[in-house]
């Protein structure tokens, strides 16, 4: 059963579904947001197994503080044995994904469902 996201700060909900800790990454994710959302993220990751989905989808703006937290969440995730996967349909954040090579290692779907949906290999892994 999904349950109401709770809100931690202005640019980050959780919530669980289907098994998955979901985080909605919401407006403008720069450093600022970044540093509000770091503690969250390390709490999440360092767990072992953790299944993650990292939702994108409420995301106006993405810079590399962002694609710090994508790949800071990967590698921990993978440490500990888990799961990651991303959703992302904004334009502008799925290029900065391609161009710079995160695409690859976490495939951006285009809903919440989709992800869920997915084999345990879509987590990105090596």
């Amino acid at each position: 059963m999904q349950q109401e996201p709770a809100p931690l700060t202005r640019h980050l909900r959780v919530h669980q579904d289907r098994g998955h800790t979901v985080l909605e990454f919401h407006g403008e994710i720069d450093i600022a947001a970044a540093m509000e959302i770091i503690p969250y993220l390390d709490r999440v990751t360092g767990r072992p197994g953790t299944r993650l989905v990292i939702d994108l989808s409420g995301v106006e703006f993405f810079d590399c503080s962002g694609l710090r937290l994508l790949h800071r969440a990967r590698g921990r995730v993978l440490d500990q044995g888990g799961q990651l996967l991303l959703v992302c349909t904004h334009p502008l954040t799925l290029r900065v994904l391609r161009v710079t090579g995160l695409s690859r290692l976490l495939p951006p779907m285009p809903t919440l469902d989709a992800a869920l949906g997915q084999p345990e290999a879509a987590s990105g892994s090596l």
